[in-house]
């Protein structure tokens, strides 16, 4: 008897992972919230920790060519952070939006809306890609890239910031799925892109086989190829079409109607993701002043917290659809519901992590370089950050909550004082004046963090949020 019942609890899980990889059917405005969640969380976890996979095999081949390819993809990835904030902010209005008609059973309006996003996002990715292209040389001289990192870098940060259209348009797309409840679908085309860059990567950038050896330049050509196959298949799904949603010809022109508050919400989706990559750019040239070394630590360090960060924004991503979809549905308390328990368990993944890190930081920094200088500092990054785990695990649940909800103004005020009256003034300070060096910086980066996730608490509780409209 013990073992039927322990069996029956088993395939009921492998059942329900099954399910969300193949992309479920259900309503998420009915039934267990915790199934919906997981549903929604697994193809979202698995998708983001696809894109911190693809970041960390970067830098792992990328290591091999030594310091300044390491620097140059840090400088690089410091400015496409900022690029890749406006692109999420962008697909924060695409997604609420979508997920609030799909709540509704509205489809036709889903896709329109879907369209606009995606309107959005062309434009967005040519005005920026286009003179960035041009001037990314310059770019990296104002990161602080030494003569030598900008001759050998530029080229890598030409292709990497000149046809940034592509990663726009894969953030935007993939924001469409989730917005929509197929999340699934958006997880497939990153394990696509991704797979695609693994395996091009070590190829381009050390000349095996037939390619040519284009050392740390490879590494952005087999990125564009790699998410502009994800940027086909994407297309190809969304005409395609699935229960959820479906693009038709029909539907691709401008709608001044929705538009409007699509840009309204957008505007500040945008500022609210630009003002902490302003921040962390920020830190970078603040982490500069104390050479190559540190720069490199850095970069790794926060590699790896990334790998395991974004997965945690993947679950954070569940909440946002489903807060959308329920208030679609006109159940404001399941979308408050559904948020207080994603915080749950994204207090307990990252928990886990944390302590992980702290433990083990010295041995995974190793996997990337054995320069020591480097090790050392790298390994103080991913201890002194990883301190403020549970902080960034409620942090990141609560603002999605309030982005799935459509109210991005409240996000981006707390995002203000957070980052810009706090974390950039408070590294300065402890770096520079008091002399921690580059641990100052990161535990500014712990101290903001924590207290954005306790401002975000108090906000969420006062339930405004259920009250916007879009």
């Amino acid at each position: 008897m013990a073992s039927v019942v322990t069996t029956r609890p088993l395939s009921s899980f492998w059942a329900s992972v099954r399910e969300a990889l193949r992309g479920s059917h259900q309503d998420y405005t009915t039934g267990s919230i915790t199934r919906a969640i997981f549903l929604l969380a697994v193809p979202m976890v698995l998708e983001t920790l696809m894109e911190s996979l693809f970041a960390l095999v970067d830098v792992f081949w990328v290591a091999r060519l030594g310091e300044n390819a390491v620097a140059t993809v840090g400088l690089t990835e410091s400015i496409l952070a900022l690029i890749y904030a406006v692109a999420m902010g962008l697909s924060l209005s695409a997604t609420a939006m979508v997920a609030r008609r799909v709540g509704e059973k509205d489809s036709e309006g889903a896709a329109v809306a879907g369209v606009q996003g995606i309107g959005l996002a062309v434009l967005a990715g040519l005005l920026i890609g286009i003179p960035c292209g041009i001037v990314s040389p310059r770019l990296l001289g104002l990161m602080g890239g030494s003569p030598e990192l900008v001759r050998g870098g530029s080229s890598y940060a030409r292709i990497a910031l000149g046809a940034c259209i592509i990663p726009v348009l894969l953030f935007m797309n993939s924001a469409i799925f989730r917005g929509a409840g197929d999340a699934a679908i958006a997880m497939r085309v990153l394990w696509l892109a991704n797979g695609v860059n693994l395996v091009l990567d070590p190829c381009l950038i050390f000349g095996l086989g037939p390619f040519p050896r284009l050392g740390v330049t490879g590494a952005a050509v087999s990125t564009l190829v790699g998410r502009g196959i994800g940027v086909v298949y994407q297309f190809y799904q969304l005409f395609k079409g699935s229960r959820h949603i479906r693009l038709l010809p029909r539907q691709i022109r401008l709608h001044r109607e929705i538009m409007g508050p699509l840009l309204k919400v957008s505007v500040t989706g945008v500022l609210q993701l630009l003002i902490p990559q302003i921040a962390w750019t920020s830190l970078v040239r603040i982490v500069s002043v104390f050479g190559g070394a540190a720069l490199a630590g850095y970069t790794i360090g926060m590699r790896v917290v990334a790998f395991f960060i974004l997965p945690s924004w993947g679950l954070s991503g569940a909440a946002a659809t489903l807060v959308g979809q329920n208030l679609g549905a006109g159940q404001p308390q399941r979308a408050e519901k559904s948020v207080w328990k994603t915080g749950i368990y994204n207090v307990l993944f990252l928990g886990a992590v944390g302590a992980f890190f702290i433990i083990f930081a010295g041995p995974i920094i190793r996997l990337f370089t054995h320069d020591p200088a480097v090790v050392s500092l790298g390994t103080a990054c991913l201890r002194i950050v990883s301190v403020g785990n549970l902080g960034y695990a409620y942090e990141m649940v609560m603002l999605q909550a309030f982005n799935g909800a459509g109210d991005t103004r409240t996000p981006t005020l707390i995002n203000i004082a957070g980052f810009w009256v706090i974390e950039i003034p408070l590294a300065y300070a402890l770096a520079i004046p008091l002399g921690w060096h580059s641990a100052g910086v990161y535990w500014a980066i712990v101290i903001s963090e924590c207290w954005i996730a306790a401002v975000s608490v108090l906000l969420f509780r006062r339930g405004k949020w259920k009250e916007v409209k879009i």
